[in-house]
């Protein structure tokens, strides 16, 4: 019997709840009715269509820069190398290892032997803390480079000093434009040697090239030694030929007349008896037709 009062009071239960239900469903301006229907699902045709289109994977920034430092990193060490080193002489300035990581990808605190060729190179100075490019000769501006070529009355190798700094080439070039050094090339390693164009500075020239030079003989008229030069690569300070013409065409002789000069007697001229051998005969005064005569 107590079982069977517990099922019609649960009913009744039931029923009331579905009447509260109905009753706030039915006041109003309740919004829409609450319907208890299921949902229909949509059909595999109305989902295909509703997808958006599949775009196609591209790698992002991040992924792609990955890629470009783990092939730095992996390569050789020599070119690794290369890459600081190119950062320090293009910049000139000062950098730590991270740094050198942020600019080039090129881990130098982790990689040892990319850190132990960095401190041995010639061309990198290393204080501890800070790498920098190490030139052979440390110049700054234009007046220290010529300052250092006028210690090198022989000549120095520009090979030498393309690595003082960014600009040392164009300053090279407007000292030899002011004829303040020369730039010439050696013949047998094709490099260009720069020379002090001072007077005061003494050039010390070996006893063999001395006797090359005073060995070669020059050619007597100028149009021939202007072609000498030309064959040589060497452009001639005269130009004989049109000077020739100039003359020509004015009436004027190009070979200049050479005037004798009148020897005359002065004060300074040394007088001799070669020219009066009979003094030296034994011949008496007397008979010397010049005697008497000053």
């Amino acid at each position: 019997m107590a079982l069977q009062e517990k099922l019609e009071k649960f009913k009744k239960q039931q029923e009331n709840m579905h009447s509260m239900l109905s009753s706030i469903t039915q006041k109003p301006g309740s919004s829409k009715p609450l319907s208890t229907s299921k949902s229909v699902p949509y059909s595999a045709t109305q989902l295909a269509g509703a997808k958006a289109p599949a775009q196609p994977v591209k790698f992002s920034n991040d992924t792609e820069r990955l890629q470009i430092i783990n092939s730095i990193r992996k390569g050789p060490v020599g070119s690794q190398i290369k890459r600081v080193i190119e950062l320090l002489k293009d910049t000139r300035q000062a950098f730590t290892s991270d740094q050198i990581n942020e600019a080039t990808y090129v881990d130098v605190k982790s990689n040892k032997a990319v850190f132990e060729s960095l401190t041995n190179n010639l061309k990198v100075n290393y204080d501890g803390r800070h790498f920098s490019y190490k030139a052979k000769h440390d110049l700054k501006d234009k007046n220290e480079l010529l300052h250092l070529i006028r210690k090198f009355p022989e000549g120095i190798a520009v090979i030498d000093l393309k690595d003082a700094y960014p600009t040392v080439m164009d300053d090279l070039q407007a000292l030899k434009a002011e004829g303040k050094i020369w730039l010439l090339s050696n013949f047998d390693s094709q490099e260009d040697i720069a020379y002090p164009n001072d007077p005061r500075v003494v050039i010390k020239v070996d006893d063999d090239l001395k006797q090359l030079f005073r060995g070669i003989e020059l050619p007597r008229d100028m149009l021939d030694i202007e072609k000498d030069l030309q064959k040589n690569g060497m452009k001639p300070a005269t130009n004989t030929a049109k000077r020739r013409a100039a003359a020509e065409f004015q009436g004027i002789s190009s070979k200049p007349k050479i005037k004798k000069k009148k020897h005359e007697i002065s004060k300074r001229t040394k007088l001799t008896n070669a020219h009066l051998p009979h003094l030296f005969l034994g011949k008496p005064e007397s008979e010397n037709p010049n005697a008497g005569q000053s």
